[in-house]
C-alpha cells in the first residue's frame, strides 16, 4: 500500500524500471518564499552537489519519516534537523549512491533495508548547495549506529504529519542584511525548518499537491 502512494509521483532515478514519473522537475530552493533575493545572485555561480535520503519507514501503525539532529559543535548547520546525506564524492556513482553511502556513514542504516522509489526536485540552499533528495522506503528490522561527531540523535515523525498543510508554518528572520521567509514544522519539541522543511513541502506537493 505504501509503494502505491509514491508510484508515478516522484522523479525517476537510474535503475527504476517500472517507476516512470508523471510529474515534471521544478527545482525548489531556499528562495521560493523570497524570490527577490534570488534576483540578486550571480548568474554564473557554481553550486556544490549533494544528496540526502528521505527515509520513509513502513511501520505497522503507519509510515514514518526518519530525521537526524546534527551535533552542536559542527561548523555549519550545527544542531539543525536534517535528512542523512552530504556532498557527492568522486567515487560515488550518482546521487542515489551518495545518499545511501552517507546514510550508512551517519546513522548506520544499511542499504539492504532501503528500496529507492524516486527523487524529489533538486533543492538549492542559500549556502550554495544543490541537493538531490532521494526517497527510500525502509523495511523495519534495522539497527542504527550514530556517527557521534556529526549526529546527536535520530527520531521519527509520522508521514501524515508532513502531508497535512496545516503543519506547514512560515517564519521570517533577517540574514545577511535581507529578510528571509522559510517553512517551519515544529514536532514534539523538534524544530524542523529551512531546507529540510522545504524538501518536506516538496514531498507534500508531489504526493498531495
Amino acid at each position: 500500500m505504501l509503494r502505491e502512494l509514491f508510484h508515478g509521483r516522484l522523479l525517476d532515478v537510474p535503475g527504476m524500471a517500472g517507476w516512470s514519473a508523471s510529474v515534471l522537475h521544478a527545482p525548489a530552493s531556499d528562495y521560493d518564499l523570497t524570490p527577490h533575493i534570488r534576483a540578486g545572485l550571480p548568474p554564473d555561480r557554481v553550486l556544490r552537489q549533494a544528496a540526502v535520503l528521505v527515509p520513509v519507514i513502513d511501520r505497522p501503525h503507519g509510515a514514518t519519516v526518519l530525521l537526524t539532529q546534527r551535533t552542536d559543535h559542527l561548523s555549519s548547520h550545527a544542531g539543525q534537523v536534517a535528512f542523512p546525506g552530504g556532498r557527492v564524492d568522486d567515487s560515488d556513482t550518482g546521487p542515489v549512491d551518495t545518499a545511501l553511502r552517507e546514510t550508512w556513514e551517519e546513522v548506520g542504516l544499511d542499504r539492504s533495508f532501503i528500496d529507492v522509489v524516486g527523487a524529489l526536485d533538486t533543492y538549492e540552499t542559500g549556502t550554495g548547495f544543490s541537493i538531490t533528495p532521494i526517497v527510500g522506503l525502509v523495511r523495519p528490522g534495522f539497527t542504527l549506529t550514530l556517527q557521534a561527531d556529526e549526529v546527536a540523535l535520530v527520531f521519527e515523525v509520522p508521514l501524515d504529519f508532513f502531508l497535512d498543510p496545516a503543519n506547514h508554518q512560515r517564519e521570517s528572520r533577517e540574514w545577511r542584511g535581507a529578510m528571509r521567509h522559510y517553512y517551519v514544522m515544529p514536532y514534539d519539541g523538534h524544530h524542523i525548518w529551512g531546507a529540510t522543511a522545504g524538501m518536506l513541502v516538496n514531498l507534500y506537493n508531489k504526493l498531495k499537491g
